[in-house]
């Protein structure tokens, strides 16, 4: 199979191309920042990971996201339309349907995000799925939830030099929950939906099989550099206070920030395992953790 793919020099790019190539498919990078390019029409698949991320220190022109996010998936997806390729696959995010999660996120909410990247990301899927599909043609939007995997430098990291450094999580009075989807199990998946005809169009969401509480998190830091997880159970009213006080007086720790570390965001994978008639994704959650956690220490 020929694969034409975007941002393959990202992460998930980087990694996907390797995967694909290792599993005998043909990948075609393609820059389309330009606007002037042409697709090869001998390609089987496109898929459309090229984007603006999104950026947590709100330091982005708010239309650099549509720009990016939405104006050039149009312009890509015309181009689809008018080839003889038939599947185009966009990534999008679940940031797209939701930034808080009140139980378990799934395919059919009600998408309202609150941010420009999310905004830009829903704006481009509601303009694939509202286009008129020519016969033999497939339109397949991927929503990832947070991706990790070796070589990538995200908030993870961040935790890791926190346990290595011995520093104590404080906030393990709060039991949250969050979904994390490992590279090796959406390289697989990715891979399963190109050669599987039968996967209808539509949005799917990829997440590991399980959500993985923040304490299970340190945990799981902790046995990857042999360490005692420090977890400290500072009741919530204290923990509460001490972020009022933050917001008074622009300290680290104010109810935003409270809030982002503590929230739950989980995210189901059913949808998506049921299109492959599968019963679970190949690597655990926690064995994706623990190889991405053991990755740092390597790099």
């Amino acid at each position: 199979m020929k694969i034409i793919i975007t941002g393959a020099t990202g992460f998930v790019g980087k990694n996907l191309t390797q995967y694909l190539t290792h599993k005998s498919d043909k990948v075609l990078p393609l820059s389309i920042r330009s606007g002037d390019y042409q697709l090869d029409n001998t390609a089987d698949a496109i898929i459309h990971l090229a984007g603006k991320a999104h950026d947590t220190k709100n330091t982005s022109e708010e239309s650099t996201y549509y720009q990016i996010n939405t104006e050039l998936t149009k312009v890509l997806f015309n181009k689809f339309l008018q080839s003889d390729i038939k599947d185009f696959i966009f990534f999008s995010s679940v940031k797209a349907a939701a930034d808080t999660v009140e139980g378990v996120l799934t395919e059919e909410v009600e998408p309202n995000p609150k941010t420009p990247y999310g905004d830009s990301k829903i704006k481009a899927e509601q303009y694939l799925l509202s286009q008129e599909l020519p016969s033999g043609k497939r339109v397949i939007i991927i929503r990832p939830c947070m991706i990790h995997g070796k070589g990538n430098k995200g908030n993870l990291n961040l935790l890791y030099k926190v346990v290595k450094l011995g520093i104590p999580w404080v906030l393990a009075s709060y039991d949250n929950r969050r979904s994390f989807i490992s590279i090796d199990n959406l390289n697989f998946a990715i891979h399963a939906l190109l050669h599987n005809a039968q996967v209808a169009s539509g949005v799917y969401q990829l997440a590991d099989d399980s959500a993985i509480s923040t304490n299970q998190l340190i945990t799981i830091i902790a046995k990857a550099t042999h360490k005692k997880p420090k977890l400290v159970r500072i009741p919530k009213v204290m923990i509460n206070k001490l972020a009022d006080i933050g917001d008074k007086f622009n300290l680290p720790l104010n109810s935003e920030r409270l809030q982002k570390l503590t929230e739950s965001y989980v995210v189901s994978n059913v949808k998506i395992k049921q299109a492959l008639n599968i019963d679970s994704l190949p690597v655990s959650a926690e064995q994706g953790l623990l190889q991405t956690i053991k990755s740092f220490q390597s790099d």
